[in-house]
């Protein structure tokens, strides 16, 4: 019997929900955890289960009642996210805590306080009434209210006018972390240490994924938040855009390590603790030899290939003597002197595990207060850039918009001389430079050739056969999203699964399959991808069918379409303008044939329907589902751009296969030349 996706109308509009299966950064870890825990641990007995379920009931009515009201709609991801909290830890029995329990009824006594204070037009928790303070913001991936934490110093509100450091933490992984451990952490009962000089966010960052993906989303988003409420609380002058450190230790070292280095325009410092900066010798030690397309989109991830852009950040990091992870360190380090770059203070414990005591926390502490209170400048002399995708493109007054070809090193190196730039590309094929270094106008001289005079606010350039040329930035992005064919183009390069950073909605079919065969994967692909961006990315499914998408969601989603065109009709509707044929008994693609009955295609490639967003075919995330409960470096992409799989169903998984052919397209979606 097919799956029904239940829906409800309301005031025009139609809302679909998913069914999902049920089932510290710490300055001083204790010992590594296992990858597996006994989710019934410590299971609640029966009365403190009642409580939990009233409650949670409590809540949610409120929170119904809440929705009805606009005024209450900017902070009420603050009160939802208890009751998101309780349900999760409830929907998968995480009960790693015996005050687990506990906890969750204290969540939902603070929501319910919340909820009653915002009705009545009050938010104190916005006001420093206290220093530790749980704070929240709707996703734009999937709607979702995310937690933060922010902790902020005693005299923060009281000077006015002091520009405040501000530190983004990444927490280590933990295999006992909920949404409701990390608000136990941050329920108002902490005060700041006295000598805390900064404001401290602390980044959920959607579980444990090392900051990748949504996770990666999630420390961008908490950060917009953060600013925008300080600017809604009329203390905006308080937190520095121009001081902000990013920090964390063990797998949030590993986020500060990529994030940092991938995205070098935002931070004064990162200070990596321990963590990981390849995938290579850390997910396996053995030497591992992977297809060319998972090979190339390590690419995305791996510090150690951005470690260029020390240039312009420096880097603070610390390692315990006798830690394995001090590897990480050590791989960037060595990486740096022999390219002389002299950006990286390396402080290492003797004799000390996997662990950042107190101690050497504030040795670090001193350096990074140093470079913050130095301040960023947003318009530094020179730029030097390195980056393999544009999903990170840009850093301070330089903007890549195209690439030559993605996954190889591309650089740009811009100098201000006098009245003018000076830049030099590699594998470059558009690019934006933002402000002018003076005067009405600027002198721009590109791998050198001159262009004159380009206009006073900046300039977009494009290279065509060789030679580069002005245009305005409109028409420079303009030309790439509606070019015939397409192009890659920033948030829109791939993989599969980038889709699944920024807003999507999953649409499946209502008819039948040409073959059974096809609907039984489809199903089990779908039921897996919500429990895992339930379990594992800390979210809830956003789902539809074919006649409950609204042109509002075709403008602003991308699409993950389930089916074939026998039981899609909007898959079948843009099927012409997809790179491939598709009947009732076969697949072509790139000159080959494939039967339908035991092969099915996934891909991604810009939405006919809309050019600025994706359509994907038939998959969520390509990691598979037993790798999240391994090392958070497997969260690589499996499938490139593009597969033709061939279904290999078992008693135990529906929607197990095997990869017939798979890879990237090129810079304009066609297959890449072998």
């Amino acid at each position: 019997m097919r799956r029904v996706i239940p829906f409800i109308a309301l005031c025009g509009f139609t809302i679909f929900f998913a069914v999902t299966p049920a089932g510290s950064e710490g300055q001083q870890p204790k010992k590594k955890e296992k990858a597996k825990v006994d989710p019934d641990a410590f299971l609640p007995n029966a009365d403190v289960l009642k409580q939990i379920e009233t409650k949670t009931a409590q809540l949610a009515t409120k929170i119904d009642a809440l929705r009805k009201d606009p005024k209450t709609h900017d902070l009420l991801p603050d009160v939802e996210i208890y009751l998101r909290g309780a349900r999760n830890i409830v929907r998968f029995k995480e009960w790693y805590n015996k005050a687990s329990g506990q906890w969750t009824l204290d969540a939902l006594d603070r929501g319910l306080e919340r909820a009653e204070q915002l009705a009545e037009g009050k938010s104190p928790w916005t006001t420093l009434e206290k220093r530790n303070v749980l704070r929240a913001y709707r996703s734009a991936i999937d709607g979702t209210a995310q937690p933060y934490g922010v902790t902020y110093p005693n005299g923060y509100g009281k000077e006015k006018d002091r520009p405040w450091r501000v530190d983004v933490v990444l927490h280590g992984r933990s295999a006992t972390l909920t949404e409701v451990s990390f608000f136990n952490s941050h329920n108002g009962s902490k005060e700041p240490p006295a000598e805390q000089d900064w404001v401290q966010i602390d980044i959920f960052g959607r579980g444990n994924n090392a900051y990748r993906w949504s996770g990666e989303a999630d420390v961008m988003e908490a950060m917009g938040a953060f600013y925008m409420s300080e600017g809604l609380a009329g203390r905006a002058a308080g937190p520095s855009h121009h001081s902000v450190v990013l920090r964390g230790f063990s797998m949030g070292g590993a986020g500060a390590w990529h994030l940092g280095l991938r995205h070098p325009g935002k931070w004064c410092v990162i200070g990596p603790g321990a963590g990981f900066t390849t995938t290579h010798g850390y997910a396996w030690k053995e030497k591992r030899e992977l297809p060319d397309y998972q090979e190339r989109c390590l690419r995305i991830y791996d510090a150690i290939d951005y470690v260029e852009n020390a240039r312009m950040v420096p880097i603070v990091a610390y390692s315990g003597g006798d830690d394995a992870q001090k590897l990480a360190a050590d791989n960037i380090e060595n990486r740096l002197k022999v390219l002389k770059i002299d950006a990286m203070t390396h402080l290492v414990a003797p004799g000390l595990g996997h662990t950042f005591p107190q101690d050497w926390f504030k040795k670090a502490n001193a350096s990074w207060s140093k470079y913050a209170t130095e301040s960023r400048n947003n318009y530094p002399a020179k730029v030097s850039f390195v980056t393999y995708t544009l999903k990170n493109r840009e850093c301070d007054w330089v903007i890549i918009d195209a690439l030559e070809k993605h996954y190889e090193k591309s650089q740009i190196d811009a100098e201000v001389k006098g009245a003018g730039w000076v830049v030099a590309t590699k594998n470059v094929r558009a690019f934006t430079l933002v402000g002018v270094p003076g005067g009405n106008g600027a002198r721009l001289t590109i791998d050198n050739q001159n262009l004159g005079i380009v206009p006073h606010y900046g300039v977009a350039v494009v290279k065509e056969k060789g030679r580069w040329k002005a245009a305005s930035a409109r028409n420079v992005l303009g030309g790439f999203v509606f070019a015939n064919p397409p192009e890659k183009f920033p948030g829109l390069q791939g993989p599969i699964d980038d889709a699944f950073t920024a807003g999507f909605l999953c649409v499946a079919g209502t008819g039948q399959t040409w073959h059974p065969q096809t609907q039984k994967f489809v199903d089990a692909k779908i039921k897996s991808f919500e429990y895992d961006w339930a379990k594992h990315w800390r979210g809830e499914l956003p789902i539809t069918n074919e006649y409950g998408i609204t042109p509002n969601e075709i403008a602003d989603k991308h699409l993950i379409l389930f089916g074939d065109p026998s039981s899609n009709f909007l898959l079948a509707n843009i099927l012409p303008k997809l790179p491939l044929k598709w009947t009732k008994d076969e697949i072509e693609f790139d000159g080959k044939k494939y039967k339908l009955s035991d092969h099915i295609p996934v891909m991604i490639f810009p939405n006919p329907l809309n050019p600025k967003k994706y359509v994907v075919l038939n998959t969520g995330h390509t990691i598979p589902s037993e790798d999240y409960a391994k090392t958070n470096a497997l969260l690589f992409p499996r499938l490139g751009d593009y597969a033709i799989l061939r279904m290999t169903p078992t008693a135990k998984d529906a929607a197990a296969y095997e990869v017939a052919t798979a890879g990237l397209f090129d810079e304009f979606w066609k297959v890449e030349k072998k």
